[in-house]
């Protein structure tokens, strides 16, 4: 590290006021600050953290639990791929030929944001926000692996430039970057986000014959018959992800993982997560309750647990609705927050089979509503000091 900070240390003139390369100091500040831990304090606006580490080690730290569900989303990718020709390959084969889909995709996602990053930064004179390192990584992993890459970089820049910049950048959006990008692409390019084709990727081969690329969420909202559902994607393949899906969302085993990480490190909220988990369960607990009113929608069947396992509930739990920006910030509000995402998640799912990924509608939803709900949490605190005051006088 010694020989990186020389270096920096040596080119920094070129990049201060006066220097040749003056317009560009965001993008050497950006990289010293993700080598070195930075010498000045957080700006006075947007995303503050009172803590030992700064934002871009939080960042990097979410980027960790984000590992195991990439990986195995690469696995997974060449897994379905062989899967879906008729052919047996082996762990590493399968893991191959998922990273050569996969990255393509995470390098264009980074690409595309930090370009809009890095101008909006030398435009505005500022340093280069962190929250895209994260944003990055999450906007490749919730989208299908048949998303052709020009899409990834329009949905990229799409999400950073009015999910995020126009609010005035890190810390100060109302949206979640990642799934900004997602809903564009889902409503403005409908065919490449469902259907069966779209969860796998059959380049080089045919598919064999009675092959479905279905997910598990698309065959119950095609009414699959409860038994053939269950016995196509037992609790067990649910849990460990070998099934059709968005590239980082499927196992569940590893987004526990990412979510262990972020609870010991204590960079995500236990308050939203549990609550997420909680109106999920609840939700699906009443609906399995009314599956003999509705005995043709598979969805009300499908058991309370499965329904958390399946789809991008537990990765949108674990890494979006966690998000501190976007997110409550009362601790009451998080339960609230939370619950109600859990619950509106399901609950677009069941009722509305056209959208059975409820998951992205719901956070973002909730997102516009945190602050209402941070602002009834606080106005109930003052009434309830006010009242306290009057007693005590």
């Amino acid at each position: 590290m010694k020989l990186f900070r020389n270096l920096l240390d040596k080119i920094k003139p070129n990049f201060e006021k006066g220097g040749k390369f003056e317009k560009l100091h965001p993008v050497y500040d950006a990289i010293e600050t993700f080598l070195f831990v930075p010498n000045h304090t957080t700006p006075a606006k947007g995303a503050q953290i009172r803590d030992a580490i700064d934002l871009k080690r939080t960042m990097v730290t979410v980027i960790i639990a984000m590992i195991p569900a990439m990986l195995f989303g690469m696995w997974n990718v060449g897994y379905q791929h062989f899967k879906a020709i008729g052919e047996e390959a082996d762990l590493l084969t399968n893991f191959l030929y998922g990273l050569k889909e996969v990255l393509p995709l995470i390098i264009v996602s980074y690409a595309a944001g930090l370009t809009v990053e890095f101008i909006f930064a030398s435009i505005n004179n500022h340093s280069v926000n962190e929250g895209f390192l994260v944003s990055g990584l999450l906007i490749p992993l919730i989208l299908p692996i048949g998303v052709p890459l020009w899409m990834v970089a329009v949905a990229t820049i799409f999400a950073v430039l009015i999910g995020k910049e126009v609010f005035g950048g890190t810390g100060m959006n109302i949206l979640n970057v990642a799934l900004t990008a997602r809903a564009f692409l889902f409503f403005a390019y409908p065919s490449f986000m469902s259907g069966d084709k779209v969860w796998i990727n059959t380049e080089g081969g045919q598919l064999v014959d009675g092959f479905s690329g279905a997910t598990a969420l698309g065959d119950a909202a095609s009414k699959m018959p409860i038994d053939t559902f269950t016995q196509k994607y037992s609790m067990m393949e649910s849990f460990i992800g070998t099934i059709p899906g968005s590239i980082g969302e499927t196992s569940a085993a590893a987004i526990l993982i990412g979510a262990f990480i972020l609870l010991f490190t204590g960079i995500a909220s236990w308050r939203v997560m549990l609550s997420v988990f909680a109106g999920g369960y609840v939700m699906a607990i009443i609906f399995n309750g009314f599956a003999d009113v509705l005995p043709d929608n598979t969805l009300f069947q499908i058991p309370a647990l499965q329904h958390l396992l399946i789809g991008g509930f537990l990765f949108g739990a674990v890494f979006m609705a966690t998000d501190p920006v976007t997110a409550a910030q009362t601790d009451i509000g998080k339960y609230i927050y939370g619950f109600l995402v859990g619950l509106f998640a399901i609950m677009i799912r069941v009722f509305n089979p056209a959208y059975p990924e409820g998951m992205m509608l719901a956070i973002l939803f909730m997102n516009v509503m945190a602050p209402l709900i941070d602002h009834y949490v606080i106005q109930a605190n003052v009434k309830r000091r006010l009242k306290r005051a009057q007693v005590t006088a």
